[in-house]
């Protein structure tokens, strides 16, 4: 036993006096650190909201070992940043690390975040920093660390009891939601931005009046306005905030120039009974990528007009009776983030959901599926109402009467070719529906019904079916 306790202590002594000889340490000037950058950018944050963490390595290529005399964050606790150094964290120790040992071929690990402080402007405004790495050589070297800083308004659980408006263009940011009380008027001025936290949304039992301008739209989005990779932000993710609801008591609420998007539910307007009044006009309006349906209506009027309503997890639209008319829009499922998504457009004729008119002009449905058009109707109703005219539809040939002057989506066409008909489709996660020089809806429509402008507010032209003119792209 005593032989093998000195031959462990003999190989664990020969062990160390190794470790000894490989890890020098140099204090030459020569020696230096590398970086893997020489500057961190942070995404843009809110003022006093903590941003993401953002990583960086801190290497040792030289061929001895470098001591670290101090770490520090230049500013100190001026800027907002926190620094974790190896696992240290620099807020908790003045702002600065000493006697760091970074050994040959060895690396150290930094994270970076930032909570900003209010800096009094309208637009976003560069904060920066610089973490220094002082060397026992005396040799200082420097990453420079910057996040942009916005003010923004910040609301918690707000209820509108009484006619108000909201004219800042500052960004408003929403805890918990906003709910318009029976009787009452939320205007939103043009340029507006709603952000919302992941559990929050907007609960209408008054009116809403959110019309924005060609050139300046009113936005309901997330308040994530940081990236989740480099080129994936968070408001390219759906799902990220509760929607709109329009509950009973709610009508003649407005959407005009508006863009919902990355919500659970964007839009859902329910009633029992379809009423006289209508619950929306929506007018070149966006509702695109969010995980539940874009819109659901159910039992209620509603007209859309002008309208992008794409890529949903559910449907696009789902319409349970009551009475819709819409013209000159593109619906369209081509959603990213799952295969189980359902069609484009579904709409139903049922007892608790009568269909008292559904009328469509002018307008594209189409996605990824071989039919993106579905309808249901009760055992015994054989006649609903409803009609489609002067529209490209991704769904098989019918000799319905109810369906005319209908550009059918060749059955020959793959999944790729359904994308044909606009300028670009789930290319790094976005898509522009503007129409391509080969799609089919150029010059096909009717102009009985066709609005003078598009979505985007320019004239049209000619005729053409969607939400958005075809304007030739000049090489």
């Amino acid at each position: 036993m005593g032989k093998k306790t000195v031959l462990a202590a003999a190989v664990l002594l020969g062990a160390l006096t190794a470790c000894d000889k490989d890890d020098s340490f140099s204090t030459s000037s020569g020696s230096r650190l590398t970086f893997e950058c020489d500057t961190v950018q942070l995404d843009t944050v809110f003022s006093k909201t903590s941003s993401s963490a953002v990583t960086f390595w801190v290497f040792n290529n030289s061929g001895d070992g470098i001591r670290i005399s101090e770490v520090k964050l230049d500013r100190g606790n001026q800027t907002g940043f926190r620094v974790n150094v190896d696992g240290a964290d620099l807020t908790s120790n003045g702002y600065k690390l000493t006697n760091l040992e970074l050994r040959k071929g060895d690396s150290i690990r930094v994270f970076v975040e930032v909570t900003p402080s209010e800096t009094g402007k309208e637009t976003p405004q560069l904060t920066e920093d610089n973490i220094t790495f002082t060397l026992e050589s005396g040799v200082q070297q420097k990453v420079n660390v910057r996040a942009w800083a916005w003010d923004a308004i910040t609301v918690y659980n707000l209820v509108i009891s009484q006619d108000t408006t909201i004219t800042t263009q500052r960004p408003v940011v929403v805890y918990g939601g906003i709910t318009v009380k029976e009787g009452a008027t939320l205007t939103m001025a043009p340029g507006t931005t709603l952000y919302f936290h992941d559990d929050a949304g907007m609960d209408v039992y008054g009116t809403l009046v959110a019309e924005g301008e060609a050139d300046s739209l009113i936005t309901f989005r997330s308040d994530r306005i940081d990236n989740m990779f480099d080129n994936l932000p968070y408001d390219l993710l759906s799902g990220r905030w509760q929607g709109i609801t329009f509950h009973e008591t709610s009508f003649n609420n407005y959407l005009t120039y508006a863009d919902i998007h990355a919500a659970v539910n964007a839009i859902v307007a329910t009633d029992s009974l379809l009423s006289a009044d209508n619950k929306l006009y929506m007018t070149s309006t966006r509702v695109t990528n969010n995980s539940g349906c874009c819109m659901e209506l159910a039992n209620v009027r509603v007209s859309i007009t002008n309208c992008l309503i794409a890529d949903a997890g559910n449907y696009c639209l789902y319409v349970g009776g009551g009475y819709t008319t819409i013209s000159s829009s593109t619906i369209a499922q081509f959603y990213y983030y799952s295969a189980e998504r359902m069609a484009a457009l579904y709409f139903e004729d049922t007892s608790e959901t009568p269909l008292d008119n559904f009328e469509v002009s002018n307008s594209i449905i189409t996605g990824y599926s071989d039919d993106e058009l579905f309808f249901s109707a009760e055992e015994g109703r054989t006649d609903s109402k409803f009609s489609f005219d002067h529209c490209l539809i991704n769904t098989p040939v019918s000799d319905d009467a109810r369906m005319t002057n209908i550009i059918y989506e060749e059955e020959e066409d793959t999944t790729t070719a359904r994308e044909k008909n606009f300028v670009k489709v789930n290319v790094e996660y976005r898509s522009d529906y503007h129409l391509s020089d080969v799609s089919k809806a150029i010059a096909a429509g009717t102009t009985e019904y066709l609005p003078l402008l598009d979505i985007e507010g320019k004239e049209r032209e000619k005729a053409d079916i969607g939400a958005f003119r075809y304007k030739q792209v000049e090489n």
